[in-house]
């Protein structure tokens, strides 16, 4: 078999788009020696903020970190239970385990891969305090009834939309339904600073909150003790953590984020190509995106069962790797991995549907990054994957 694409030009998956601005921006960073936390973040959270239509956002230094100071900040106790999906990263329930919360799972949709709201219902208990849905791969959450049953529980809402920065629900954005929102910026994102994170919050006291526990615990704006005013004392009132993001991170989101439409507008042309081009092929597809939602496209994702392709999953990764281009798996259900299993005594098996779709799911190149030919290479890849060897 000849490879579609050669070693020396394999195609990442993932691979960011960075372009002159950004690279500016770093430079004179790094010129103006302030490269820590400074004005580069305050105005990247203030872009941001206003891009959601919310009056504040705070820059972390990863999502992770924004669950997890989102979770202490929903003062959840020990033995207080979050119910969240089996279909995600790690960082979902980790932060939930570091914030002292027991996490539950509640399997997802068969057709949309999303958290199915039937199953937080049955998973409530006298402990349930918070939900913490994933938007994943982009599409929203089926947030009416997610909200309804926080609303009737009284639970908190965490919502991970690490996938999710364009996503919208019925003309809302995503991130602005819940008691808090988590966003990533890793280099793999729709919008990258390398590392880092972003968090809303509803209520004042809780963005403050954020900003002092995302600090060491130190008092607001302790960053600018510093600054060209004079030094500024500060107190610790809190035991917090180191979760800032950095200026030279900042410097990168700045400019990202001034692209957040032409980005998205790109990965959408790459993803309706990717529908025609496979819709006759033996793998399952994403669901179509609904007339009520703004779709992410952050993730586009096949489902390669053996019985159908001749083919298992774990072969066609390889055959894609070999024909040059570079592939995810988004995810694995969390219910596979040993921790969780010999932690929390979790079987696969009892989330049928995360587990099927965990072991036959392949996450294709839709960076915006990719070019006419890129695009075509992955199409000719899968095709000579799925083919008889």
């Amino acid at each position: 078999m000849t490879p579609v694409r050669a070693k020396e030009n394999f195609l990442i998956f993932g691979s960011p788009l960075i372009e002159e601005a950004e690279i500016e921006e770093v430079v004179a960073c790094l010129r103006s020696g302030w490269i820590g936390t400074g004005p580069r973040v305050a105005h990247f959270e203030a872009d941001f903020a206003a891009y959601k239509g919310v009056p504040q956002a705070v820059a972390l230094n990863s999502c992770t970190a924004a669950l997890h100071l989102s979770f202490l900040v929903a003062n959840l106790q020990p033995g207080d239970e979050v119910i969240t999906t089996p279909l995600t990263f790690c960082a979902t329930v980790n932060a939930i385990i570091h914030a002292g919360a027991t996490p539950v799972l509640a399997d997802v949709d068969p057709l949309t891969m999303n958290i199915d709201p039937n199953e937080i219902e049955r998973r409530i208990t006298p402990h349930t305090r918070a939900i913490a849905p994933v938007h994943f791969a982009g599409r929203a959450c089926d947030m009416d009834a997610i909200m309804s049953i926080a609303q009737k529980h009284n639970l908190k809402v965490i919502e991970d939309c690490a996938h999710a920065i364009e996503t919208e629900y019925k003309g809302r954005k995503a991130g602005t339904f819940g008691d808090f929102g988590c966003f990533s910026f890793y280099s793999t994102k729709n919008i990258v600073t390398g590392e880092g994170g972003m968090v809303l919050a509803k209520r004042d006291e809780d963005i403050a909150r954020l900003k002092v526990l995302g600090l060491h615990g130190m008092s607001k704006d302790a960053w600018k003790r510093f600054g060209d005013e004079g030094f500024k004392h500060y107190q610790v009132v809190e035991c917090g953590f180191k979760y800032n993001m950095m200026d030279m991170q900042a410097a990168l989101g700045i400019h990202q984020l001034k692209r957040v439409d032409a980005y998205w507008q790109r990965r959408s042309q790459i993803w309706q190509r990717y529908m025609d081009t496979f819709r006759n092929l033996p793998i399952g597809l994403p669901a179509l995106v609904e007339e009520n939602i703004r779709h992410a496209y952050h993730l586009f994702t096949i489902l390669i069962d053996k019985e159908k392709t001749g083919v298992t999953r774990d072969e066609f990764l390889d055959r894609m790797t070999a024909n040059g281009i570079g592939v995810g798996v988004h995810y694995l259900s969390l219910p596979e991995h040993p921790y969780y299993q010999q932690t929390f005594g979790w079987k696969p098996e009892d989330y049928p549907n995360a587990m099927r779709i965990g072991r036959q799911i392949v996450s294709l190149p839709i960076s915006a990054k990719l070019t006419d030919q890129d695009r075509q290479d992955v199409i000719a890849a899968v095709k000579a994957s799925l083919a008889k060897q």
